[in-house]
């Protein structure tokens, strides 16, 4: 087993299963054909387009028209299983960033009409001396998603219309008790992204990266209820546990081996990391020709 295996399961993406999805001439997702399909029954919404792609009909011109129509549809969806039931979380629908958005969808509907989401995930660490030790999560088991499965110490999905700061500080106190003054310390250290299909469609992801170092004394505690419990681990304990076991949140893979690049803990006389180091960042509508990191990653 290797660190390069949890990029290529988070990148398993096959392009020739989906048609595009566009807003103004602009690709900001991906359906499969059957979805397509059935997103023909609401013509003044959706429109076929001469390549096969599917557009969002050009007489919807504004954010809220368009967020209004699409909003009318999911129930629909839901019904006939072409979608997970509707969580009410509104999510960006962008080309670009999370800032420009061109509607709003219910966060159940992203994979399905393969648009990009934003997440943020926070790595806690702790030093002892000459010892890196990292906060590690663990779900709890009536989770909807990996229930049970380790996770970073604070993780959320990135609403609609949410600042990046106030989200982040709401998610530290909602799953680790880190409070808002212990939360500004939290330092960008960039993001990473992937593009994995699913059960329910293609998740071309982004998720913003954190570093918060914290003090030996500091115990967090969940008081949302989506973690079960905390455990502070050697930083060579969580390597290896991402390197040989699928027993972390597969995104959370991702953000771990970052971490352990930017922290010298995988360095580059390695074989594989050049590969690992591109392979956290793939695009997802730079074209369909496959770059020299997914072909990596598919391999």
């Amino acid at each position: 087993m290797s660190f390069l295996r949890q990029l290529r399961l988070n990148n398993n993406h096959d392009p020739r299963l989906y048609r595009a999805f566009r807003i103004d001439g602009a690709q900001v997702g991906k359906v499969r054909p059957g979805l397509a399909e059935a997103l023909s029954d609401w013509s003044s919404v959706f429109v076929p387009e001469s390549d096969g792609s599917l557009a969002m009909a050009p007489t919807l011109r504004s954010f809220h028209e368009r967020s209004r129509a699409i909003a009318t549809v999911l129930p629909s969806l839901v019904e006939r299983g072409l979608m997970r039931p509707v969580t009410g979380e509104p999510y960006a629908v962008t080309a670009s960033t999370p800032e420009h958005g061109l509607l709003a969808i219910d966060r159940a509907a992203a994979p399905a009409f393969g648009v990009r989401t934003f997440g943020q995930h926070l790595n806690g660490f702790v030093r002892d001396g000459d010892r890196l030790l990292m906060w590690i999560a663990k779900r709890s088991a009536d989770r909807v998603t990996y229930p049970g499965r380790l996770d970073n110490l604070v993780a959320g999905g990135l609403p609609y219309g949410t600042p990046l700061a106030e989200n982040l500080a709401k998610e530290c106190w909602e799953e680790a008790g880190i409070d808002r003054s212990m939360a500004e310390g939290a330092r960008p250290v960039g993001a990473v992204t992937y593009n994995r299909d699913t059960d329910w469609g293609f998740r071309p992801d982004t998720l913003y990266c954190y570093d918060l170092e914290l003090p030996a004394s500091f115990e967090p505690r969940c008081t949302d209820g989506e973690v079960e419990s905390f455990h502070l681990c050697p930083v060579e304990q969580v390597a290896a546990t991402v390197r040989d076991t699928d027993s972390f949140k597969l995104n959370v893979n991702l953000v771990i081996v970052d971490f352990l690049i930017r922290h010298g803990l995988l360095s580059p006389e390695r074989d594989d990391y050049l590969a690992l180091v591109g392979g956290l960042r793939p695009s997802a509508f730079a074209g369909e020709g496959l770059s020299a990191c997914a072909r990596t990653l598919q391999q």
